[in-house]
């Protein structure tokens, strides 16, 4: 029998291709006669590697190649940590599927297990600790105000292997993808959404693929869970009303009650002297409308200001 083949992009760090090779087992499991290849592709923000994200171009530099590949028929589909995408995707594709969501909650970590033992309170005093997440500094410095933010950029064992290189106390990472890579043994505190907001979509995984093609939309369908999908919408339509990016400290989580979704979300100042904070729930319906409304309410309770600040200051 002649296999269907499908192409998936991806970036080509092995946290990356962990998740490229996830979503490749569940198609070829759940497809009789599929075979589906990875094609790694580098993107920009893969290339530079010693400039803060914010400084050059944001969240776009670790998918905009991918995109092009699906647009120009390279690829079917690819596979993105959502909370790298922009908050508006490009015409011509769409996020088919939202597989369930990963632990969204940032940590602390080292490579020896060792660093960042009892949470950000419990760091010693001028603790210096490793980031270019502006969102992650505001929410640090907001907090203690003594730490050293230390920038750190590249690929999970990059970052780790900087806390020793830096004389660093812990790095800040997303303990999804430390579970994923069955890392866990240097995840020294997990921060809650209290201690530390999460990115927009943090955790959750977007397979996205040409708008209006069938063949393919109808293959990934499966992978769409309902509430990975409502929580993510939500988060990312209050990322876009604040015109979000890695520019600007943005936080979004949001979580399901019930019958009812609730968020809460920020937006700061990168040194954490001002923190706008929202929160509100609705309908899961209206999960969307309820992300659009708070990042409203956030622009009007001091958030315009720190973006016009962060504009003129860019």
């Amino acid at each position: 029998m002649t296999k269907t083949l499908l192409k998936i992009g991806t970036r080509r760090s092995p946290l990356a291709l962990w998740q490229a090779e996830h979503i490749k087992a569940r198609l070829e499991a759940r497809h009789d006669g599929l075979s589906v290849e990875l094609v790694g592709i580098e993107t920009k923000g893969d290339k530079i590697l010693d400039v803060a994200l914010a400084k050059v171009g944001g969240k776009g530099l670790f998918v905009k190649e991918l995109e092009t590949a699906l647009l120009d028929g390279g690829v079917d589909l690819c596979v993105h940590s959502t909370k790298d995408m922009p908050a508006e995707e490009p015409a011509g594709t769409t996020l088919a599927a939202f597989p369930t969501r990963a632990d969204p909650r940032d940590c602390l970590a080292s490579p020896d297990g060792k660093g960042g033992t009892g949470g950000v309170a419990a760091l010693p005093r001028g603790a210096r600790v490793g980031t270019s997440s502006l969102r992650r500094q505001a929410q640090l410095l907001a907090q203690r105000d003594d730490l050293v933010i230390v920038p750190v950029r590249g690929n999970v064992a990059t970052r780790l292997r900087k806390v020793t290189e830096l004389d660093l106390t812990c790095v800040v990472l997303a303990s999804a993808g430390l579970d994923r890579l069955e890392n866990h043994a240097v995840i020294t505190h997990r921060l809650s959404p209290e201690e530390m907001l999460p990115a927009a979509a943090q955790g959750v995984l977007a397979v996205q693929t040409r708008a209006g093609d069938e063949r393919v939309n109808g293959l990934v369908s499966f992978l769409d869970d309902a509430a990975a999908r409502t929580t993510t919408l939500c988060e990312r339509a209050f990322l876009r009303g604040l015109g979000g990016g890695c520019q600007v400290p943005i936080a979004a989580h949001a979580v399901l009650d019930g019958d009812d979704v609730v968020l809460r979300g920020l937006v700061a100042r990168p040194d954490g002297s001002a923190i706008v904070r929202v929160d509100g729930r609705a309908s899961r319906a209206n999960g969307e409308k309820l992300g659009a409304e708070l990042s409203a309410r956030a622009r009007a309770n001091g958030g315009d200001a720190i973006l016009a600040a962060l504009e003129g200051a860019a």
